[in-house]
């Protein structure tokens, strides 16, 4: 199964976190299939920055968050939009499908 999750980076007791894309049976900082993002906690405010386009590809492939990503992914706004074009993608479907039958 493939999840996004966090890999730890940083100097001792000076934590930030990529955001990647990697195997489950992977370890935490071991290998890992793509960077997405990072996350630092120590600034005030946390710095979040993920590439959103590439986080609704992994979702829609069904990649699964860990807690720590999915809290993250709420605050950014990225489970709504993967809500809209879930939802947008059946009403496409939807419309060209009689399109394409009267031509």
């Amino acid at each position: 199964m493939v999840r996004i999750r966090l890999r730890r980076v940083g100097a001792k007791k000076q934590p930030s976190y990529r955001i990647v894309v990697a195997d489950s049976r992977s370890p935490r900082d071991g290998r890992f299939i793509e960077n997405i993002g990072f996350y630092n906690p120590r600034t005030e405010p946390p710095t979040v920055e993920i590439n959103e386009e590439r986080a609704l590809y992994w979702l829609s492939q069904g990649a699964q968050p860990s807690d720590a990503v999915a809290r993250l992914l709420e605050k950014q706004g990225i489970f709504a939009k993967l809500a809209q074009m879930k939802a947008g993608e059946s009403q496409e479907t939807e419309a060209t499908e009689p399109d394409a039958m009267a031509a």
